[in-house]
Parts: C-alpha cells; structure tokens; sequence
C-alpha cells in the first residue's frame, strides 16, 4: 500500500499546471492518510481522468461520471480547504 501512495502522490503533485497541482496534490496530502483499499482505488481511477474534469467537479461546475461518483469523496473535494497558499 505505500509504495501505491508513493505513486498516487506523485501523480498528484505533477498534473502540468500548478492548478491542478494544488487541487488534486492538496486532496490527496489531506485525505490519503485516513483512505482504504477503496478510496486509494477510486483516486487512482481519478488521476486517469483530464485535470479539467477533475477540477470542474472540485469547483462544482461539473458532474463525475458514474463509475467516479462517490459522494463522501466529492463532497470532500468540494470543500476546496486542502488547498495551500503560498
């Protein structure tokens, strides 16, 4: 399981901009310590989608699709509060 965190974090933190890189690193250094077997399974299936989906469903401008729909983990990355500033 860590060697498959140490993947997830990376990936995570090296999206391509620094947007998605705070969003979806930020989720990920705030919530990984407390996931399972399921969530890391679901963050790994969401590292595979477009950072601009991604970052629609965190704003709430967009839907996941319905295998990625997972409202507890939404919800959480909805709340835009792991997010850190310079």
């Amino acid at each position: 399981m860590q060697d498959r965190l140490k993947r997830l974090k990376f990936r995570a933190w090296h999206r391509g901009t620094r947007e998605a890189d705070y969003m979806i690193g930020g989720f990920f250094d705030r919530y990984a310590a407390e996931w399972g077997e399921t969530e890391v399974a679901w963050f790994e299936t969401v590292c595979e989608e477009d950072d601009v989906e991604i970052m629609a469903w965190a704003l709430g401008t967009g839907h996941p699709p319905a295998h990625l729909d997972n409202p507890p983990l939404i919800a959480a990355m909805r709340r835009l509060d792991y997010i850190p500033l310079p």
